[in-house]
């Protein structure tokens, strides 16, 4: 039973913390690295991320400097960045990629929000599902005779308080991304 309780906190807690990748990667008007995360560039017939083909760093609040360590990938890269979804086109020099990115509009930011609370929905469902098939197990352990109805009883209201703590936080991280995307 123990292990089971486990393994719900374990599913919960990955839950939130793929949440906090997906907000890393929604641009809230400043430069951060984590945009190109999901951004792969074609090399030598291998699709490959960009942070594993070139240095990237935050010049200035909005500039994003891509330094390839191989120069000849500087126009796949660049090419791989107009065709993304992150809607911005980096201007090349011939030795690094930078990428300015503007300060968001009100009508932008309305929209990041409607995504984040999206994503925070997505995730509040996958830590519902995560708890119904906890209890779902629980009802197993205790029709096999495994446990008894109050240790059923007594787990699924650990599940259950998990389950409220994971919600919790995912409101928390949503608030709080929303708030730096609504900062001007």
């Amino acid at each position: 039973m123990k292990e089971r309780l486990d393994l719900a906190k374990e599913k919960m807690n990955k839950t939130i913390h793929a949440l906090e990748k997906n907000f890393a990667t929604i641009r809230a008007g400043r430069a951060n690295p984590a945009v190109l995360d999901r951004i792969t560039v074609d090399y030598y017939g291998t699709p490959t991320p960009i942070n594993q083909m070139a240095a990237i760093s935050v010049s200035e609040a909005r500039i994003l400097v891509i330094q390839p360590w191989d120069r000849s990938t500087l126009k796949p890269i660049e090419k791989a960045i107009q065709t993304s979804d992150i809607g911005i086109n980096p201007t090349n020099d011939g030795t690094v990629l930078r990428i300015v990115f503007p300060p968001l509009t009100e009508e932008r930011r309305k929209e990041l929000c409607k995504q984040v609370s999206k994503y925070a929905e997505e995730a509040k469902v996958a830590v519902r599902s995560i708890r119904r098939d906890a209890n779902d197990d629980l009802k197993k352990m205790k029709k096999n005779g495994d446990i008894t109805e109050d240790d059923q009883k007594e787990a699924e209201k650990k599940v259950q308080d998990m389950t409220d703590k994971a919600i919790k936080e995912i409101d928390d991280v949503a608030a709080k991304k929303e708030k730096e995307i609504l900062e001007i």
